[in-house]
């Protein structure tokens, strides 16, 4: 077990890639700390993996990043990583973004993580924890109907860079993913809100998944496993793309029958 008995707050852990990485760490021999904004969710996700910390609060909330590690204290005693992975994913344009819908995208998306980070950074020196950033390829441009969900994972990666050079010297990392199109619940239901059949999965062009399928939930969590754990020691500060193909210097897709 690359991760027993190691404590691990995951936020956002009730459903799609959050609720994967909860399920394969704990299997990986992690205690788990659930955290949702759904009590009966959190609570199912929790006994289905043994965990004995359930914590359902809005990361809006500017003390809830405290109030979520006073729970892992209470349970577990210390904390040896953190996931942010909670995130406010939500359609908005120029046009569309008003004041009220960007500072919650912002306080969910980029301030609740360092706060959260603010508040367990004395026990993250303890354990010379790790600390795994879930952002979104998006980061780097993002869609026309995405801009202030773009916005806030291009803070989140520079707030993980920066973080990372920070507290180096004292034994915490913090390394961060770019995940590309993910099939998790709430994509689905989002897509089929956005117009598309209901066997959208199954349409998507090869150009933007090439395995014939869109990344599933467990694979983002199998890959995370490492990142937590004393394998990855000797990296700090890594921004990791989890896409099908290269995100960067991509040349512009071309149809498929060209």
């Amino acid at each position: 077990m690359r991760l027993k008995d190691k404590v691990i707050v995951v936020t956002g852990s009730t459903t799609g890639i959050g609720e994967a990485i909860a399920r394969r760490f704990s299997q990986e021999g992690a205690k788990i700390v659930v955290h949702g904004r759904d009590q009966e969710r959190a609570q199912k996700v929790a006994n289905d993996i043994g965990s004995t910390a359930v914590h359902v609060d809005d990361l809006a909330d500017p003390e809830a990043g405290q109030r979520l590690v006073a729970t892992a204290l209470e349970s577990h005693g210390r904390i040896d990583g953190i996931v942010n992975n909670a995130a406010y994913v939500v359609r908005s344009t120029l046009d569309s973004t008003d004041v009220e819908l960007f500072d919650r995208v912002m306080a969910i998306n980029v301030r609740a993580p360092m706060l959260l980070l603010k508040a367990a950074h004395e026990e993250l020196k303890k354990s010379s924890g790790a600390v795994l950033n879930i952002g979104s390829i998006n980061a780097y441009c993002g869609e026309p109907n995405l801009l202030a969900y773009s916005i806030s994972k291009g803070g989140l990666m520079t707030l993980s860079r920066n973080l990372a050079d920070c507290l180096c010297l004292e034994g915490i990392r913090v390394n961060h993913f770019n995940v590309g199109w993910v099939l998790t619940p709430n994509e689905y239901h989002y897509k089929i809100a956005d117009g598309l059949s209901e066997d959208w999965p199954e349409k998507v062009p090869r150009s933007v998944a090439p395995a014939g399928r869109l990344i599933k939930p467990e694979e983002v969590a199998a890959a995370a496993v490492y990142w937590i754990s004393e394998e990855s020691r000797p990296f700090n500060g890594t921004v990791l793309e989890l896409e099908q193909y290269p995100i960067v210097g991509r040349n512009p897709l071309k149809e498929e029958n060209d």
